[in-house]
């Protein structure tokens, strides 16, 4: 296995990565990987870790032979020499790593990166940069957010910037029901439209099989399926009741379905398009529309397709929205469509796919971490019996 040859591939798969370095871990090839954070900010991505294994190590893997495959990957934080330095002593500072701290259970440091080091996701950011408007009356975005990840570098930012100091309590339901220049678009004989050419054709061509949707209630729920293909949406769309799919709404990537070939159906398949590296707070309000007004949303708890078939990380966003809006969670689980249409794939193959709704998840007065717990393990529970039989 040369494998020189393989980080020469894994670096033309993506700009932003500037140096890599494989090695063989249990028999396979392993990635060290360091960003070019310059590329990275340019760019104003906040996701790092998703772009690279996205648009990195897994496009490198699809071409890839079986025995080549990256299996991991480690991606270095830090583009500095000196990786301790001392902690401000100031409550500025220590309001900061309180908060921080609030959201990551690692150990923090000046030197520590937000994502890389910390953890943080897309909510965790939108979290963030309320609460420093909010505290210290420091407004916050994604451009200048993607040059200041480092911890110290945030920190000194705001110093520089803030205006006041009073540390506040986020109170989500607010944020979402702030008021945005947009509206929720119903397209009801257009979706009836896909569902009654989609199914007649995904029972035959997948032999597909549904159970389980009398698990939906009638009342405003999120509908939270596992994630294995391009198939999934459409699959969800075209197994709905009609009385339940004309009131339900699909959460989906803007630079997938935002392109010019599938702009046409997000636009009419009441859609709600997010971007994430750029207008969180906006995409979250957009999520929220559809919750504001009784009505139901389609969300993937592991905010990506899997690339293996592996269940990837439950992203707490949906959990979140269930807690804030006080509406049951109904976990999908899709068995099939991984088979189906991998990855990188054009046309699908003719295999069996099966869809069975869980019983909802109701949010009562859990935090969205335990409900995010409970939504993987009825996921997980089901995998695993169905995998016995």
């Amino acid at each position: 296995m040369n494998l020189r040859s393989i980080e020469k591939k894994i670096l033309k798969a993506s700009p932003f990565i500037k140096k890599v370095f494989v090695t063989i871990q249990n028999g396979s090839p392993f990635a060290t990987i360091t960003p070019d954070f310059e590329a990275l900010k340019e760019k104003r991505i906040v996701n790092i870790e998703s772009q690279l294994r996205w648009y990195g190590i897994e496009l490198y893997n699809m071409e890839a032979d079986e025995d080549e495959k990256v299996c991991g990957y480690k991606i270095l934080s830090h583009e500095k020499t000196s990786l301790e330095q001392e902690e401000p002593d100031d409550e500025l500072y220590k309001s900061l790593k309180s908060f921080i701290a609030s959201i990551s259970h690692k150990n923090i440091s000046p030197s520590s990166h937000l994502e890389l080091d910390l953890g943080f996701d897309s909510l965790n950011y939108v979290e963030l940069f309320i609460y420093v408007e909010e505290s210290f009356g420091v407004y916050m975005d994604e451009a200048l957010f993607s040059n200041l990840m480092i911890l110290e570098d945030f920190y000194a930012y705001v110093k520089e910037h803030q205006t006041t100091f009073n540390p506040t309590k986020i109170d989500w339901e607010a944020v979402l029901s702030e008021e945005i220049d947009e509206k929720l678009i119903y397209s009801p004989w257009i979706i009836f439209a896909y569902k009654t050419l989609l199914l007649p054709f995904f029972k035959l061509y997948f032999r597909l099989e549904v159970k389980g949707l009398e698990n939906i209630p009638n009342s405003s729920c999120i509908i939270a399926p596992t994630h294995q293909s391009m198939l999934d949406g459409f699959l969800i769309e075209s197994t709905l009741p009609y009385k339940i799919l004309k009131n339900t709404f699909f959460l989906a990537f803007e630079a997938v379905f935002g392109t010019k070939y599938l702009r046409p159906i997000s636009n009419h398949g009441q859609t709600l398009l997010i971007d994430a590296d750029n207008h969180l707070k906006l995409s979250m309000q957009r999520s929220a529309l559809p919750l504001r007004e009784q009505k139901n949303l389609v969300i993937f708890p592991e905010g990506a397709r899997t690339r293996d078939k592996e269940l990837l990380e439950f992203r707490p966003f949906f959990a979140m929205l269930s807690q804030t809006y006080k509406v049951p969670v109904v976990p999908v689980v899709i068995d099939g469509s991984f088979e189906a249409l991998q990855a990188g794939k054009l046309f699908p193959r003719p295999k069996k796919i099966k869809i069975t709704y869980l019983e909802p998840i109701y949010s009562d007065n859990m935090d969205y971490e335990k409900i995010t717990k409970l939504v993987r393990e009825a996921i997980e529970g089901k995998i695993k019996l169905s995998s016995r039989r």
